[in-house]
């Protein structure tokens, strides 16, 4: 293998599996949020197993309050209450295929001090099997979290920098220039 051709397999490794390390475990998004905000949040759940995935159940953080949720085809809502009756987390029961992912929408407004938030979810398979996503960072089931605070870079839905994508591209394209040109 030349170099050349090293170097390109090497760039199109690398783009095609930031998604799948980003997107491997239940994630709420976006990973960054704003002090006291009002905000669109998004719980993504995977299928990795070879059954259907049929219960999603996620736990809210204290300090977040949830106001309201998304319709998702196909799946029914529970809302859980304190009795207090504050939204405390929500059950989902549907259907969801191997191979397959769901995004479950809600709103919720941020707390007003710098702080993270700690998402538990669990997900349920046909076969009775259920996962935890309730484990520290960088373990086989972490907890998905939120980052509050002021807000110093646009990000994109998913919580990166807006700016990033492109910057990649440019690191890619410059990268894949110096590669192909010609030898003096």
């Amino acid at each position: 293998m030349t170099k050349r051709s090293a170097v390109v397999l090497s760039v199109l490794a690398l783009v095609l599996a930031v998604p799948a390390i980003v997107f491997g475990h239940a994630v709420v998004l976006p990973k960054t949020s704003s002090l006291g905000g009002h905000e669109r949040y998004v719980l993504r759940v995977p299928n990795e197993k070879a059954i259907a995935t049929t219960r999603v159940e996620i736990h809210f953080p204290d300090s977040v309050r949830v106001t309201a949720f998304e319709d998702v085809a196909g799946w029914k809502v529970e809302v859980l209450t304190d009795s207090a009756k504050r939204t405390v987390g929500a059950v989902w029961t549907g259907t969801l295929e191997p191979g397959r992912f769901v995004e479950f929408p809600f709103l919720g407004t941020n707390p007003k001090t710098p702080l993270k938030l700690v998402w538990p979810a669990y997900q349920t398979y046909a076969d009775g099997e259920k996962v935890e996503w309730t484990g520290e960072e960088g373990s086989k089931s972490p907890a998905s979290s939120t980052m509050i605070a002021a807000p110093v870079v646009p990000v994109s839905e998913n919580g990166s920098p807006k700016w990033l994508p492109w910057a990649a591209l440019g690191v890619a394209i410059v990268a894949l220039g110096v590669t192909l040109r010609p030898r003096a």
